[in-house]
């Protein structure tokens, strides 16, 4: 665990309920810094957040990543605080279909936000491809690429999970202060979390690999051998997420995978 600086940037979660069946039934909206703040993944309009974003003098409104529940506000505050709002440099279209406004400006890796000593961006997809982390001297800013229990979706057709691995160990490296996830709270070992996370992705992956291995031949095979427990209501993340897991294998030639007939062999 690493110590957070004193002159770090005030950073307040604001948890926002929200109607999708995400960990914890809420997403956090985060405000970093005091004036010229930056607010980050606002999911919907509430009184506490208005309260957050009335006291941070908002000057700027980003996304981790555009998934509804993240983005269902940005326009709202938007308008709202004359905000400059910014997206992923080539996500831009995507960005604008979710959030249903144009983004001022845009970022890449490497950027830095004018808010306080800057606000610094690193490409972390997998869970989504246009993914990005917001670093701070206070922590990381993570979105859906940590949780403090459970974990978070890498599922097809948009879940990459090479990516996501490469994520993870990006901010295992970087061993920021504190993570500040999408959902629930702020995670305080950071590296503790990233190999958490990894450990169960790969004994994942090896459960499926030993499926195919042991003969299951379609998707929904897979899924049977992989997950013990009852399924209904979120077999069709479970399939998802199985898929996602094969594409990454096949692509390693470690799997024969017939991704339209969702047929899997051994390679």
């Amino acid at each position: 665990m690493t110590v957070t600086p004193p002159n770090a940037p005030p950073i307040r979660r604001v948890p926002v309920s929200v109607d999708a069946p995400v960990p914890t039934g809420s997403t956090n909206a985060y405000l970093v810094g005091e004036d010229a703040a930056l607010l980050v993944d606002p999911p919907a309009r509430t009184d506490d957040l208005d309260d957050a974003v009335d006291a941070a003098s908002v000057e700027h409104v980003a996304v981790t990543h555009a998934h509804p529940d993240h983005v269902g506000a940005v326009e709202t505050y938007a308008e709202e605080t004359g905000a400059t709002v910014w997206c992923r440099r080539g996500r831009e279209r995507r960005f604008a279909d979710a959030a249903g406004v144009d983004p001022d400006r845009t970022f890449v890796e490497g950027t830095e936000l004018p808010v306080g000593d800057g606000v610094g961006v690193i490409d972390v997809p997998g869970h989504a491809p246009d993914h990005v982390a917001f670093e701070t001297t206070a922590g990381t800013l993570c979105g859906d690429v940590a949780i403090a229990e459970g974990s978070v979706a890498v599922a097809a057709p948009e879940g990459d999970v090479r990516a996501y691995l490469v994520a993870l160990r990006r901010l295992y490296a970087r061993n920021p202060p504190r993570l500040f996830p999408g959902h629930g709270r702020v995670i305080a070992d950071s590296r503790a979390a990233c190999e958490r996370l990894l450990r169960r992705r790969l004994d994942r992956e090896r459960d499926a690999l030993a499926a195919v291995e042991t003969g299951a031949r379609d998707v929904d095979a897979v899924v049977e051998a992989v997950y013990d427990r009852d399924l209904s209501g979120i077999r069709g993340f479970a399939r998802a997420t199985v898929v996602a897991h094969l594409e990454k294998l096949a692509a390693e030639r470690r799997v024969r995978f017939d991704r339209e007939a969702e047929t899997v062999e051994p390679y």
